[in-house]
């Protein structure tokens, strides 16, 4: 695979990542040695970036990886960490904290969670309201002096922040949530990272399954799945959302490929600084999202997409409205 740099200061990368987050939270009961066996194969195949969260399983996904990192090459992997995500014993979510001295307190568990010596981008999980972008950017920043950390990434941040973290320290990234149902990036935020050269990586490519062309209206949940919660899988819309699957399904048929191949080659097809993160579970699910790698997407394969689902097509927010709240990205 062809690496991909992210934005004109991050790290190369492979033209897809890996998100690790339903292996251990948010997605139900997952397992582990398949999870294991499938950050392998990623690394086999050439993946390596490979992006987690401290607050994913409350630690148990940073302790995943590092079990997978055994007997491994560190050198092969690029780590992304997101942190400040605040979680209760419950898993209900109590906000973000970006103050400096947090910052480096996440990031000293972080280390010894994952038993590495350094995280390759370290990132916000979200904008701390309460905080200066800039004080927790320059704690970041800090850490990179002290040899902790390589580079600098945002996520779901709004243009406005991502200009003053920028103005602090050169940012690699921005992870957002952008598929073909989830265009909101385009309007205002893509066109200010490519005029500062920041990349994307690109979460939530199949919308969390919704078109991955696996999901039916029938399917039920599994206990502690969020997206039960979430307003596109809502009766009502998931019937409206699942029409549009069918349309791509035509379009990627005629293609001899899957539908969630369509939809990573169309996220790909996007510029080549984004970078796609798939959240294969399994191996099985790993494989078919490799294979949107050997999807080509024409002119007129893009058209037809465009008409099939148009930006703004989806039914229901991407999150729910508790969840949105906290997206500086949506924010006016």
């Amino acid at each position: 695979m062809d690496n991909r740099t992210l934005g004109t200061t991050g790290p190369a990368v492979s033209p897809l990542g890996l998100g690790l987050m339903g292996m251990s939270d948010l997605y139900g009961p997952a397992d582990e040695t398949e999870s294991i066996a499938t950050i392998h194969a990623a690394l086999d195949a050439g993946i390596t970036l490979l992006d987690t969260g401290d607050f994913y399983g409350m630690g148990a996904n940073e302790l995943l990886l590092s079990k997978a990192l055994k007997g491994q090459d560190r050198d092969k992997a690029v780590i992304s960490v997101k942190f400040g995500g605040m979680r209760d014993p419950g898993g209900n979510w109590l906000g973000n904290d970006g103050r400096p001295a947090a910052v480096k307190n996440f990031l000293a568990y972080t280390l010894r969670r994952l038993g590495v010596d350094h995280i390759d981008i370290y990132r916000p999980a979200r904008v701390d309201p309460s905080v200066p972008i800039e004080d927790t950017i320059g704690a970041i920043a800090e850490m990179i002096e002290a040899g902790y950390v390589r580079y600098i990434g945002l996520s779901e941040a709004g243009p406005e922040n991502i200009r003053r973290a920028h103005a602090v320290h050169p940012i690699s990234d921005l992870q957002i949530e952008y598929s073909v149902i989830a265009r909101g990036v385009e309007e205002r935020i893509l066109p200010v990272l490519r005029e500062l050269g920041i990349g994307v990586t690109a979460y939530g490519v199949l919308a969390r399954g919704l078109i991955s062309g696996h999901w039916s209206k029938d399917r039920q949940f599994a206990p502690g799945d969020f997206r039960s919660f979430t307003p596109r899988y809502a009766s009502g819309n998931i019937e409206h959302n699942l029409t549009l699957v069918e349309a791509l399904r035509a379009i990627a048929d005629d293609k001899k490929a899957t539908v969630a191949q369509l939809a990573v080659a169309w996220v790909a097809s996007r510029g080549a600084d984004i970078v796609p993160l798939v959240g294969a579970r399994t191996r099985e699910r790993l494989a078919e999202s490799l294979g949107a790698v050997d999807v080509t997407l024409t002119a007129d394969d893009l058209a037809r997409i465009e008409a099939a689902v148009p930006a703004g097509a989806a039914a229901g927010e991407r999150y729910a409205p508790s969840q949105m709240a906290m997206l500086d990205s949506e924010r006016p």
